[in-house]
């Protein structure tokens, strides 16, 4: 398991570095104004469908049925299966996707009320009809990607979101060399969102087509259930990022604030995607088996070291984005467009948004233990309500604090939605950590507290030594400080007896990846 998560680790870390760097380029371009928020808004509304559908979320429901035909009916049959689902899901989709574009003004309206009445408005439906192209191809891109992660074939499905991130560059690197306007750059980013699409998709189908065969159209009861369970599932799957869109529902009355919040956002995704994200994607084939095999043991064990990385890897990478707020800000972002106003006031809501950074990694560690027993209506419900806490403290704390009140709630939202799964996980399965996390867990807690002291510290001495510095002396110091921490927190780690060289080395042996 632990080789797995590394596996879709080091490929969602690739995807999430580029996407660092397409955002940077998109800053570059745009600043924080009008036009950029329309361009965010308009790619919020793609990324989550995005995020809904694939980056573990399908696991939830298709994991568990396609195994479950498998277990029961054979290969043919759960390729059959996975045909209908393919091709229903496909057309569902470019259907949602017509439907979507008819109605595009209502649907900004209602995610960025603040643009109603502003040319705002009609720049970001441009933008949304631009990128509506992608979702026809949504569809078949995360039934394969679910289809492989069934079979435990996890490198391509891992790195295939890397030509999602190489497509935006490439069109945003051409667009800085011409040097085009800004509202005209905002419409070619979005009309290159579908040909991004297009490419993951050609990329999956070439090896992964034999897995969904005959591909077939249905609407029966089987496909009914799945569907049933799928988008609960998804929901629930997609929680940091439904709240960050209704955290920028109200921010979106507030000039840049949505921007900002975005900005802050992606430097977020960072370690959730690493950790939240491999862990959402293994854990669900590792519980199911542990489930259908009926091993308490197992099931146990495997979600005590889910939980484990959660907290190991959230943790620290917490303290580090709240200390060091600003300075990675300033390399990442402020640049052309983006001013040092900006950059203050998103790195300000990146501190805040870091405090939900555990909650929402622990909700992906905890609700896969649900989707192995087919249940995704729990997480569903516990997401639903952390999205009316987020809306509510959003509307009271973004009065007072503006966007970093905004991001305080997101927080706020995704610790509601961790602590109701762990309150739901004890009451009905009685789910519980092993000995062995017992006693790691505050060893962990207690080796990331040392090292964010040590790295507060390092930081207050250096930057303001090189706060006058030449952009890439600061860039080094930044990296040197990051890579400290890092250092620091494995040896802690060590010294705290949590886990040994051999111990990991063998854990990394146990599992070698199938593909």
């Amino acid at each position: 398991m632990i080789r797995h998560i590394f596996t879709v680790s080091t490929g969602t870390l690739a995807s999430r570095l580029l996407g660092f760097l397409r955002d940077a380029m998109v800053a570059a371009l745009l600043g924080a104004g009008p036009i950029a928020d329309a361009l965010l808004v308009a790619f919020q509304l793609v990324n989550v469908v995005r995020r809904l559908l694939s980056e573990g979320a399908l696991n939830a429901a298709l994991v568990p049925a396609y195994w479950r035909v498998r277990d029961s009916e054979g290969d043919a049959a759960a390729a059959a299966f996975a045909g209908r689902v393919l091709g229903t899901i496909s057309l569902a989709l470019f259907v949602v996707a017509a439907v979507v574009a008819l109605a595009m003004p209502l649907v900004i309206a209602l995610l960025a009320p603040g643009f109603v009445g502003t040319p705002t408005l009609q720049l970001a439906v441009d933008d949304a009809r631009l990128m509506l192209p992608y979702l026809a191809f949504a569809g078949p891109v995360t039934v394969m990607m679910g289809l492989l992660n069934a079979q435990h074939r996890f490198v391509l499905t891992a790195f295939s979101p890397l030509l999602f991130n190489l497509a935006l560059i490439a069109t945003a690197l051409a667009l800085l060399v011409w040097r085009q306007d800004a509202a005209h750059s905002a419409m070619v980013i979005a009309a290159a969102v579908g040909i991004a699409g297009l490419l993951q998709l050609l990329v999956l189908a070439t090896r992964g087509g034999g897995l969904a065969t005959p591909l077939r159209v249905s609407f029966d009861a089987e496909m009914r259930g799945f569907i049933g369970k799928a988008i609960p599932g998804m929901i629930a799957n997609s929680g940091p990022q439904l709240l960050v869109v209704a955290g920028a529902v109200i921010a979106s009355a507030s000039p840049a604030a949505v921007s900002w919040l975005y900005f802050a956002n992606r430097l977020i995704e960072l370690p959730l995607g690493i950790v939240g994200v491999a862990m959402g994607t293994v854990l669900v084939p590792e519980l199911t088996r542990a489930t259908r095999s009926d091993d308490a043991v197992s099931f146990t064990q495997t979600a005590s070291r889910g939980i484990e990385l959660a907290v190991g890897l959230a943790l620290p990478a917490m303290l580090g984005l709240m200390i060091l707020s600003q300075p990675i800000v300033r390399a990442l972002f402020e640049h052309g467009a983006f001013t040092a106003d900006d950059a203050h006031a998103t790195a300000l809501a990146l501190s805040c948004l870091a405090l939900g950074l555990p909650a929402h990694v622990l909700v992906k560690a905890l609700a896969p233990a649900f989707f192995s027993r087919g249940d995704t209506g729990t997480p569903c419900r516990a997401v639903v309500i952390s999205i009316v806490v987020t809306v509510v403290l959003a509307l009271l704390l973004g009065h007072w604090f503006g966007a970093s009140g905004v991001a305080i709630a997101i927080a706020l939202g995704a610790w509601s939605n961790a602590m109701s799964l762990i309150r739901r996980a004890a009451s009905s399965f009685g789910a519980h950590i092993d000995a062995t996390a017992r006693r790691r867990l505050p060893r962990i807690v207690a080796a990331a507290l040392v090292m964010g002291g040590a790295l507060w510290l390092c930081a207050a001495f250096a930057l303001p030594a090189i706060s006058g510095a030449h952009g890439m002396v600061r860039i080094v110091t930044l990296g040197l400080l990051i890579a400290g921490g890092v250092v620091a927190y494995g040896l802690l780690l060590r010294l705290f007896g949590v886990v040994t060289w051999t111990e990991a080395l063998r854990a990394w042996r146990s599992a070698p990846p199938r593909d």
